[in-house]
């Protein structure tokens, strides 16, 4: 895991990577993780908008304190592709392009 992150930091994404996952992640300390380690972006609904690195999802609160499983999985793919993986594995290179917008996968095309 990268050693720049507070110890709580840390603590949060040990969490997050717990086999199975935990339903004590708390939303308080993933928001502030996510903004250690990316952009985080509260839209007008109350959904947070989370860029780190090229991944961006949006992650919905629900209102309740913890986290719910779906958002997990996600927040491990995005921490794994940022390389915070807690076991130190190097970040996992996707070999895939974007969609540019044109319903495929690749680079734009130029019609």
């Amino acid at each position: 895991m990268a050693t720049h992150l507070a110890h709580h930091h840390r603590t949060t994404v040990e969490a997050i990577f717990r086999h199975p996952a935990s339903g004590n992640v708390e939303w308080r300390a993933v928001r502030s993780l996510l903004q250690a380690v990316g952009t985080v972006v509260e839209e007008h609904n109350g959904h947070l908008r989370v860029t780190i690195g090229p991944e961006t999802e949006v992650f919905h609160e629900h209102g309740a304190k913890d986290v719910d499983t779906h958002s997990i999985v996600n927040l491990r793919r995005m921490l794994t592709q940022a390389g915070l993986a807690p076991d130190g594995s190097p970040a996992v290179v996707d070999e895939r392009t974007r969609d540019y917008g044109d319903d495929r996968w690749g680079k734009p095309t130029q019609d």
